[in-house]
């Protein structure tokens, strides 16, 4: 035990980084396969570009269910017990990963299934992410705090990457076998949860107006320049650098590889995160954490560019392998700048403005994908978009100085004022 890192030592947070790294593995193999499905029925009646805008709407909708409650799910997060909140919505995907498993075994899977327990899972993960997000710094004490936030980050980041690998894999096994691996994996969440037992957190004024205090949150994202500019760093690169999204069109019908060839092209960037994430698991970033963010989302940018032209597996795996660790990288650098510099009482919050965020890069970077694919092409499309991705590097390095000044994780001694307000 005394080989990990020092956070995992303690067994609350042992619990919960098992929790979310199972819960994001679940999710994420469940999204792949859902848009695989998506397009190979779509492609059954369709041509390439109309069954692309199929695939398309997928991302819009997991992203408007995200976008009615996420703000609300942060106001929960920093008032309600953060352990209910994160059990309940693990229980909704549960359900999810179980009802699909059925309508599969049952031969009666539809473009109306897929569509409505996607939705359903936008549910699940607007009240997840913040809850999640929050509880990690609750459960160590404040002199291993950023560890255990890049922990926590490097469970979803991994979890991210790895679940539409394995669920690549197991589509590849039969239909139903991904999903009933999300299911056992949401199972494993679940007990987790119900491991860590109450924590303590800052006391809380009760009975504030509940839109006055969301609006709190949102002010302190536009005022603290910093939190500002890596959340909306990651909102414009990855909305344009969606390369991911597009891997079923690739797997399918540019590199003629198939369901299996789905898994390899989902394992590279897996593959390129978790090794990344094993380095600073044990050797944490300590200067010129700005800098290094801003040529990760720079290099992300590059490798969707090289990616897009690709039409040699062997490269297109080597591209991806290097787009997943310059991900991992910055996803490292900014969730534990984002975490650190939040006062406790607004983490919920914060976290619910930054999973929006996520979710607005993630989700409508995938609905962007899709449409622009029918439009142009998905290889037009793909460079396009990494060629955007590394101009809004170089707009945020220039409109967001602080980022740039970023030297390391130490957060100031005073926090800005409306936070201390809003907490107190």
């Amino acid at each position: 035990m005394s080989l990990l890192p020092e956070p995992l030592r303690i067994p609350a947070f042992r619990a919960y980084w098992i929790a979310r790294l199972a819960a994001t593995i679940a999710q994420m193999a469940m999204v792949i396969v859902i848009g695989w499905q998506v397009y190979d029925i779509a492609r059954e009646t369709m041509d390439v570009k109309d069954a692309a805008l199929r695939l398309g709407f997928i991302g819009v909708v997991q992203f408007v269910p995200l976008f009615a409650l996420s703000l609300v799910a942060g106001w929960t997060a920093d008032r309600v017990d953060r352990r209910f909140i994160a059990r309940a919505a693990v229980a909704l995907e549960l359900g999810c990963a179980a009802t699909l498993a059925l309508v599969t075994w049952a031969d009666a899977m539809s473009l109306y299934w897929l569509y409505g327990i996607a939705a359903l899972l936008g549910v699940a993960r607007a009240f997840a992410g913040p809850a999640l997000g929050a509880l990690a710094p609750n459960l160590v004490p404040r002199a291993i705090l950023p560890n255990a936030i890049a922990l926590s980050s490097i469970a979803w980041q991994s979890g991210t990457v790895v679940g539409p690998a394995i669920g690549g894999y197991l589509y590849a096994v039969s239909p139903a076998t991904p999903y009933e691996a999300s299911a056992v994996l949401f199972a494993v969440s679940l007990i987790g949860l119900f491991l860590i037992k109450p924590v303590e957190r800052p006391a809380r004024e009760k009975g504030g107006n509940p839109w006055a205090e969301v609006g709190d949150g949102l002010r302190y994202v536009r005022r603290n320049r910093l939190v500002l500019g890596a959340i909306s760093l990651d909102l414009f690169a990855v909305l344009l650098g969606g390369a991911t999204a597009m891997l079923p069109i690739f797997a399918r019908d540019i590199l003629h590889a198939g369901p299996e060839g789905l898994g390899h092209l989902r394992a590279a960037p897996a593959v390129g995160a978790t090794l990344t994430a094993m380095w600073f698991a044990f050797r944490p970033l300590k200067t010129n954490v700005g800098v290094k963010m801003l040529v990760a989302v720079a290099v992300f940018g590059g490798a969707t560019i090289l990616f897009g032209f690709s039409r040699s597996m062997p490269l297109s795996l080597a591209c991806l392998f290097l787009l997943g660790a310059a991900d991992m990288l910055s996803v490292y650098v900014r969730q534990s700048l984002i975490q650190i510099y939040t006062p406790d009482a607004m983490r919920g919050r914060v976290g619910a403005v930054s999973t929006l965020f996520i979710s607005a890069s993630n989700e409508l970077g995938e609905a962007e994908s899709g449409f622009l694919a029918a439009l142009v092409g998905p290889v037009v499309g793909v460079v396009g978009g990494g060629i955007g991705a590394i101009l809004v590097v170089g707009l945020w390095a220039w409109r967001f100085p602080e980022l740039r000044l970023a030297r390391s994780f130490d957060p100031p001694e005073v926090s800005p004022s409306p936070a201390k307000e809003s907490a107190r």
